[in-house]
Parts: structure tokens; C-alpha cells; sequence
């Protein structure tokens, strides 16, 4: 560490707030998507869990989905639902700017390449929706 001295000032350092981030929405979007993926891992931990519960049988697994319909439970399965979809909004909306595809030395538009996991996601969810609403 320097120290000042007669020929040295004291360098100048703005006071920066803990909760610097919270005055712009795209540092306030960035620190929520970084906070998602602890429910993403919630949600993969509840998925491994139930699975665990099928596997050990019938009373296991209504147990389990006792659990689920409890209040504390069902507060976080929501939440859990909000960060998920938030997840994957940026992500399907970060990946114009991972993948620069070009063409005949052309960048192709964002919505060109952010498209197509819309749809595959639409797709998967209609298929999903069908299996489960059918039975």
C-alpha cells in the first residue's frame, strides 16, 4: 500500500453504495439472472428428489407430494416458476450475442437466431402440456 506523503497526495475514492446496482435495470436484470440460478438448482434438486421418491414407492412419493402442497413449499415452487422463466428468457435472448453468425459476410439478425429456441421451447412445452392433460 502506497502512503501519502508531501509529494504524493492522497488518491481521491468516491463513496460507492453496497446496492450500487440497484439504480440501473440492466445491472439490476444482470444480478437477477445471476440470483435464478439458485432456484434453477432448487427446481433440479425438487425433480431428483421426486424421482427418488417413485423409485422407493407409492407411500414415498405421497409423501413427497404432501410436501409439495404445503404452503412454504408451494411459495417456493412459485418463485422457483418466476426465476426459471426469468432464466430462460435471458438466456434465449443472450444467445445472438454467444453465436455471431454470419452469412455472405453478413451478421444475421438477433430475432433470427434467438428465434428458433423460442419456438423448440414452445414446441416442448405443447408436447409436455398434451402428454400430461390427455392422461
Amino acid at each position: 500500500m502506497v502512503h501519502p506523503t508531501e509529494y504524493l497526495p492522497r488518491s481521491y475514492r468516491a463513496r460507492v453504495s453496497t446496492y450500487w446496482w440497484l439504480a440501473h435495470w440492466r445491472y439490476l436484470r444482470f444480478i437477477l439472472r445471476e440470483t435464478s440460478s439458485i432456484f434453477v438448482a432448487w427446481t433440479v434438486v425438487i425433480t431428483l428428489l421426486q424421482i427418488r421418491a417413485l423409485t422407493r414407492g407409492a407411500a414415498d412419493y405421497a409423501r413427497f407430494q404432501e410436501w409439495l402442497q404445503s404452503p412454504p413449499v408451494l411459495a417456493l415452487s412459485a418463485l422457483s416458476f418466476f426465476f426459471v422463466f426469468f432464466h430462460a428468457v435471458t438466456w434465449f435472448n443472450l444467445a445472438p450475442k454467444a453465436m455471431a453468425i454470419r452469412v455472405r459476410g453478413k451478421r444475421l439478425p438477433d430475432l433470427i437466431i434467438a428465434a428458433p429456441n423460442y419456438m423448440v421451447w414452445v414446441a416442448i412445452s405443447a408436447g409436455v402440456a398434451w402428454i400430461l392433460l390427455r392422461g
